[in-house]
């Protein structure tokens, strides 16, 4: 073998440095932007694209993302680089890490198994269902974690609504303040004041409709754990009630944004103090449709606030007096 021959078939990292030169050349010649020229090139990580900084060019589409495959949804994942199993959420009382066994009768490939099995796997379910909770305080976690989400669902507010909720509820039973209450009242306080807190309308008669304590009983339970949780808690707005008062009763943007104007002119003169807000906004929606001509009757307005008609009636005069319409 030659000096010449040896010279050419040397390697570094199992490549020959003829080829390293070629290699290098070529590189060089893809790294420039055919529009502009320049060198400047950026690879985007999150898009897999190789991108002209000056002209903004995309240069190369189909670069393989050679980055970690998990993608992070709160700073838990950021700092673990883990996405093993499903999120953990505080609506379940295990907070979602133990595992089910479904209730389909079926394997893998979607057939049907036979009867031993069926009775194996229903022995198999009511075990795993007991060990779930272990003890009575489990129990009544799971219980009122349902409740929960069964009055949430109903009242139709979001999923973060419900985590607040059953957070506000795992406080309570920390802190010992269910001791001598109901748990269906603590857990409809506590819904409703992951309401409060998300700023989402619902007025104790709305919440108290969907519970199966009453409204009394909820009202007190609230002020208790509101104060023994030193939860921060706003006055409502009535303003918030008025778009979806209005949907129901098919008013226009135009009936919302006067009876937002009758609200804020009100509430300015004091009239607000003392009043409830739903009914300070059925009001506020029945004297709209008056001024904007597409009236609806107190009887239809009270029907979908849920308050009485004398309500109305009274909220409608003081407000009218404060706007100067006589």
């Amino acid at each position: 073998m030659t000096n010449s021959f040896r010279e050419r078939a040397r390697t570094r990292d199992g490549k020959t440095e003829e080829s390293d030169e070629g290699e290098r050349e070529q590189g060089g010649r893809e790294q420039t932007c055919p529009e502009c020229g320049s060198d400047r090139l950026v690879n985007s990580d999150d898009l897999g694209e190789l991108i002209c900084d000056d002209c903004g060019l995309v240069v190369d589409e189909g670069n393989i993302d050679r980055g970690p495959e998990w993608r992070a949804f709160d700073q838990r994942e950021r700092d673990s680089k883990s996405r093993v199993g499903a999120p953990i959420t505080e609506t379940m009382h295990d907070r979602g890490l133990t595992t089910t066994i479904d209730w389909k009768n079926k394997d893998a490939y979607g057939r049907s198994i036979s009867s031993n099995k069926r009775s194996q796997m229903q022995r198999l379910r009511k075990w795993q269902e007991r060990i779930r909770t272990k003890d009575a305080g489990e129990r009544n976690l799971q219980f009122a974690l349902s409740e929960i989400d069964r009055m949430a669902s109903a009242l139709g507010v979001p999923k973060s609504v419900r985590e607040v909720a059953s957070v506000i509820y795992r406080r309570a039973l920390t802190e010992d303040l269910i001791r001598g209450r109901s748990i269906e009242g603590v857990a409809t306080s506590a819904l409703y004041a992951a309401c409060r807190q998300e700023g989402i309308p619902r007025s104790l008669d709305e919440v108290a409709e969907v519970s199966r304590v009453g409204q009394k009983e909820i009202g007190r339970t609230f002020r208790y754990i509101s104060q023994e949780l030193g939860l921060e808690l706003k006055p409502v707005d009535p303003k918030q009630f008025v778009p979806r008062f209005a949907s129901e009763l098919e008013l226009s943007k135009e009936v919302q944004a006067k009876a937002n104007e009758i609200i804020d002119v009100s509430a300015e003169q004091g009239l607000l103090s003392g009043k409830s807000p739903t009914g300070f906004a059925a009001a506020a929606i029945y004297a709209a449709s008056l001024l904007c001509n597409q009236k609806r009757t107190q009887r239809e307005v009270a029907e979908v606030a849920q308050v009485t008609e004398v309500t109305i009636r009274n909220r409608y005069q003081e407000q009218i007096e404060a706007m100067g319409i006589h």
